[in-house]
């Protein structure tokens, strides 16, 4: 009984590291991207994110010379796959913002979680219970009332909305698919992806950006604190990639989706916090106040037996490599 209660006081030591990791770095990512792009003036999102990739890459290799990651296999059709999902969200992430309202925006930013939900249940046939479905629709509701102001649609500005929604769920259902079919831990799965998103991010990213933005990215004059700010911001991006592989690998992309909400609460938090109070009123901080209370509910809710349940299990390579760090300590939440 000891050892059992050993085990399940250290997932919780871990899980909460995991999210706490994700959490301090996706934040501290917006705030040095928001004083890049905006006070700085560099407004190339796509080729910014290539520049992430060149950077957690050099982490993996690093982490190899270490012997922190062993060398795995991931079949090139899955490889390819994963990349264009994954640059399919990040085009259609910044285009959707440029084409669409801000409260639109947001609206479409909300729909990711019913589609990772849908994703569970066609391709894993998960069952969700009341309580948890109850607490989703809280944390939506809070979270669309404290960010969604203005709503406008139009055509294509929708077309780019949908293949963003699709694509990010999409992608992050695949990294929770991709590590357990053939038992990779975060460091091997970055290990295989980042390299070619770096590539292909940085071959696509400034005519994205040019298009976007009207702007040539090789045409920017960089200055000593922009210089700084990019630095710092592709340094925190490791930071960011490897935590959203270890929390959905952990987890699930719906609870990742969820839980990963607070980072919209803390980042209004700071918002108001470092930059002036205007916007904050009572509609903001009940939005904030039911978004808190419905990840709460969830995590209890999804937790407890029948919660969430996968009704089959995905058959997963037995080998797996000998010496890698290992950071999927308990079952899936």
């Amino acid at each position: 009984m000891a050892s059992s209660l050993s085990k399940s006081d250290k997932k919780k030591v871990l899980d909460f590291a995991a999210w706490s990791f994700n959490i301090t770095t996706s934040v501290g990512i917006i705030m040095v991207n928001k004083a890049l792009m905006a006070t700085h003036g560099f407004s190339f999102a796509t080729t910014l994110t290539g520049l992430h990739f060149v950077t957690t890459t050099l982490m993996t290799f690093v982490f190899r010379w270490l012997g922190l990651s062993q060398p795995s296999h991931l079949p090139l059709p899955d490889l390819i796959k994963f990349v264009i999902f994954s640059n399919l969200s990040i085009v259609g992430m910044n285009v959707s913002l440029m084409w669409n309202s801000v409260g639109f925006y947001q609206i479409a930013k909300l729909c990711m979680i019913p589609a990772s939900c849908l994703l569970e249940v066609v391709f894993d046939h998960v069952h969700y219970s009341r309580d948890t479905k109850l607490s989703i629709m809280v944390v939506l509701i809070g979270v669309a009332v404290c960010t969604v102001t203005d709503v406008s649609v139009n055509a294509k500005g929708l077309a780019a909305a949908v293949i963003a929604v699709w694509s990010t769920a999409l992608q992050q259902y695949y990294v929770h698919f991709l590590q357990r079919k053939y038992s990779l831990n975060s460091f091997n799965l970055l290990g295989h992806t980042a390299p070619a998103q770096a590539g292909s991010l940085l071959l696509v990213g400034p005519f994205v950006d040019f298009l976007l933005t009207g702007k040539r990215v090789d045409h920017f004059g960089f200055t000593s604190i922009a210089l700084f700010f990019l630095t710092l911001s592709c340094v925190i991006a490791i930071g960011v990639n490897l935590s959203q592989f270890i929390c959905i690998g952990r987890f699930s992309a719906v609870s990742f989706q969820v839980l990963g909400h607070m980072k919209t609460v803390l980042v209004l938090s700071l918002g108001f916090l470092f930059f002036g109070k205007e916007g904050l009123n009572f509609q903001v901080v009940l939005g904030m106040i039911l978004a808190v209370v419905g990840m709460i509910w969830y995590g209890n809710a999804s937790a407890k037996p029948g919660g969430k349940e996968r009704r089959s299990v995905l058959p997963v390579r037995s080998e797996k490599p000998s010496g890698a760090l290992d950071e999927k300590d308990g079952s899936e939440k």
